[in-house]
């Protein structure tokens, strides 16, 4: 996930300025919710917190319904969404091999690419780049 993604992820927005920003009422969008067309975050008092994203949705399903779509038309295009998703992310990684015992050298081995991978990624990908997180 790239920090413009996280960013867009992190719920930070009260349902009232969800309402002003999406000019839909706190009834339609507990609605959205409870269709699973969103999910926002809980606070510890059982407030809701929006994303970015959870906003960019709710416009989405307003444009939707303004279209004369259905909430099972809605429903249909999110989840064919979510299937194009996940078959995009199969044909990304690489073919999981029928059952096959591993012996102690190939444990071995997974180990030890395993952890030069990690020993790169905390050296040079991640580490120069995630101190603008941390505040």
């Amino acid at each position: 996930m790239t920090g413009s993604q996280i960013r867009r992820s992190m719920p930070l927005f009260p349902i009232g300025t969800v309402m002003q920003l999406t000019e839909l009422t706190a009834r339609q969008i507990r609605y959205y919710e409870e269709h699973q067309l969103i999910s926002p975050a809980r606070t510890d008092g059982n407030r809701r917190l929006f994303s970015l994203n959870d906003i960019d949705t709710l416009l989405e399903i307003k444009d939707l319904i303004d279209q004369g779509v259905n909430m099972a038309g809605i429903k249909q295009i999110f989840a064919q969404r979510v299937q194009k998703a996940m078959d995009q992310d199969l044909q990304n990684k690489p073919a999981i091999k029928a059952k096959k015992e591993l012996t102690n050298e190939d444990i071995r081995k997974l180990l030890r690419k395993e952890l030069t991978n990690a020993g790169r990624f905390n050296h040079s990908s991640l580490g120069g780049n995630m101190h603008r997180f941390f505040h």
